[in-house]
C-alpha cells in the first residue's frame, strides 16, 4: 500500500498489525464487525437464491436459508473455518456497484456474486 504521507502510514499503522512486508493483517474486531455476508437486504437478489435453493434441495430447505449467514461467498466461507465441497456450483446472485465516471456522475453496474449455502461447506 502506498500512503501519500508518513501521517498516513504511521494511522493505519496504529489501527492495524504490520507484519513487517507490507502486507496488513486485519485485527479480531475488523474481522468481528465485518458483514457476514455480501447480502445487502435486496428482495430481488434473496429471491433469485431462494429459487436456486428449492431446485437443488427441495422448498422445505428454503425455510433455512439466511442472506446473511448461510449462503455466503468462497472466501467468507474460509474465513469462517469451512471449506467448499469439491465439485459443488456456486449459486448466482448480483448485486450493484456504485462508481462515479470521470464527470462526477454515479452509475450503477451489476456484478456476479458466487455464494455457497451451507450444505455445500465441511468444517475444516
Amino acid at each position: 500500500m502506498m500512503y501519500e504521507t508518513q501521517q498516513e502510514r504511521d494511522e493505519d499503522r496504529e489501527r492495524c498489525d504490520d507484519i513487517g512486508d507490507g502486507y496488513r493483517t486485519q485485527s479480531v474486531a475488523e474481522i468481528l464487525d465485518a458483514p457476514l455476508s455480501p447480502y445487502t437486504g435486496s428482495e430481488l437478489t434473496r429471491k433469485m437464491v431462494e429459487e436456486q435453493i428449492a431446485e437443488r434441495w427441495g422448498k422445505s430447505e428454503v425455510e433455512n436459508y439466511d442472506p446473511y449467514s448461510n449462503a455466503l461467498t468462497f472466501s467468507a466461507w474460509i474465513k469462517r473455518g469451512f471449506r467448499v465441497i469439491k465439485g459443488e456450483k456456486a449459486l448466482r446472485s448480483v448485486t450493484y456497484r456504485e462508481v462515479k465516471d470521470a464527470s462526477g456522475q454515479v452509475k450503477k453496474y451489476p456484478k456476479t456474486v458466487f455464494l455457497f449455502y451451507q450444505l455445500q461447506v465441511k468444517k475444516m
